[in-house]
């Protein structure tokens, strides 16, 4: 008997692997027909070894490429000191205050100078639990399982953030200079104080949600959101320190010589120092392939204050925004910006270029996805912020290259800086955010359409940087 059963045990197993190929599976077959289509080589075994101990970018750089060593540029904004962002996703909120500390180092004849980040990370921080609890109390009817009560314990808070940020929070809170409420500890690594204020977030959200099915009022539960949020104040102070409500400051030129000096509050600071309304002088452009150019959207939810602006921009063609962008190097005008940095990076060079690195050749195929196909895949979206400061124009006023300051520190890329090919720019950039008077005025007419409402879950908003 036992050679029967055997032999109806293979037979099974057979049909097992057949039907498992029919159901998408891999079966026996399937692989041997993969297996018999590598190619084994002296080749391929030089590579395998080569890559048993070496990064793949090592071996996949491309020798020679031009772009590695031009850093020549035609036109830049002057600024001065390099900041860093150091362990954390402050991107955004370092590219936002660099563009307003270049104008008041130009305006002032200012040295090195910088503006707290920490000071608006603690009210960004205060101001996105508020969001986040007040968004749960909103959609406290539907279901766990709905697609927005979904996303929002998915992302009850991070670090990360948008111009649309900056902007609110400026304008609400004011600034303070960086020595007012310097960076510390946690400031500069924010991963363990972000996951405690998650998990303390997901849990008042559990309750809020309790109190409303309970049936109790509007008033009883804006009252426990206010407790849970003097819990969250507390966290945060204790993590990051307490933000300064009035501080005296001494102005000092680059020559180190006091020229002003006074009693200030952060909006008084502000008001003073800087005076831009940030909202209504500055438009947000995009460049998104998969969408219609020329119309406004909104992204529901991206937004760091429950009663502050969600992220709304134009979407445009490249050559179009590169203009715009050049008009506002030349009148020494910096800009906020964001790409997919990570892209085709040379950390060693500081140097983004299409052709730093050949994985094509590497293995012996190829990645023909266009910009639009990447990001509806997930393949790329917006993951860094920087500062757009300069362009290397040729002879006929076409961009060559482009130079950007980082928030890396002074170390890291091209003396803190990096330098992108206009090509590399084409595919990989998607925000910038330029004053208004550099926009053409028929542009600013296209921003008072009435803004198509994207989702917050939408797959170019899902890296927020």
């Amino acid at each position: 008997m036992k050679p029967l059963r055997n032999i109806l045990l293979c037979l099974a197993l057979l049909a097992a692997g057949s039907m498992q190929s029919q159901n998408g599976g891999i079966s026996q077959e399937m692989l041997k027909k993969i297996r018999q289509q590598q190619v084994e080589n002296a080749s391929t075994k030089a590579l395998r070894n080569a890559l048993a101990g070496t990064d793949i970018n090592t071996l996949a750089k491309v020798a020679g490429n031009p772009a590695a060593t031009d850093t020549y540029m035609s036109n830049t904004v002057k600024s001065s000191g390099i900041s860093d962002q150091k362990s954390s996703g402050r991107c955004w909120l370092f590219s936002g205050l660099n563009v307003m500390r270049a104008n008041m180092i130009a305006k002032y004849g200012l040295g090195s100078f910088m503006l707290s980040q920490n000071y608006l990370f603690f009210y960004d921080q205060l101001e996105k639990s508020n969001l986040f609890l007040q968004a749960i109390i909103d959609n406290a009817s539907k279901s766990m399982d709905d697609r927005m009560v979904d996303w929002l314990f998915h992302n009850p808070l991070s670090d990360g953030g948008t111009f649309c940020g900056v902007q609110d929070l400026v304008m609400k809170y004011g600034v303070v200079p960086a020595e007012v409420m310097p960076e510390n500890y946690n400031s500069n690594n924010t991963s363990r104080m972000s996951s405690i204020l998650k998990l303390k977030l997901r849990q008042y959200g559990l309750e809020l949600r309790s109190m409303a099915a309970e049936g109790k009022k509007a008033k009883a539960m804006g009252e426990r959101k206010t407790e849970m949020l003097a819990t969250i104040y507390r966290i945060l102070a204790v993590c990051l320190g307490e933000p300064p409500s009035q501080f005296a400051w001494a102005m000092r030129n680059k020559d180190g010589k006091i020229v002003e000096r006074g009693t200030y509050t952060p909006l008084s600071f502000y008001k003073k120092f800087v005076g831009k309304d940030l909202v209504e002088s500055y438009v947000m452009l995009m460049n998104d392939p998969t969408r219609p150019y020329y119309k406004t959207y909104t992204v529901d939810m991206d937004r760091h204050t429950y009663d502050g602006h969600n992220w709304t921009f134009l979407n445009m063609p490249m050559a179009d925004i590169k203009q715009i962008a050049i008009a506002s190097i030349k009148d020494s005008t910096m800009m906020y910006m964001s790409c997919d940095v990570g892209k085709q990076y040379d950390s060693q060079t500081g140097v983004l270029s299409v052709n730093n690195f050949d994985y094509a050749s590497l293995f012996d195929t190829d990645f023909p996805m266009t910009k639009a196909e990447r990001i509806s895949t997930f393949a790329s979206a917006s993951s860094h912020a920087m500062t757009l400061m300069g362009v290397d124009l040729d002879e006929n006023g076409r961009p060559l290259k482009w130079q950007v300051e980082n928030s890396w520190g002074p170390s890291s890329g091209y003396k803190g800086h990096l330098i992108m090919t206009d090509e590399w720019l084409d595919e990989y950039l998607f925000r910038l955010v330029v004053e208004k008077k550099y926009v053409p005025e028929a542009t600013l007419e296209l921003m008072k359409q009435k803004p198509i409402v994207l989702p917050a879950w939408d797959p170019l908003f899902m890296g927020e940087e």
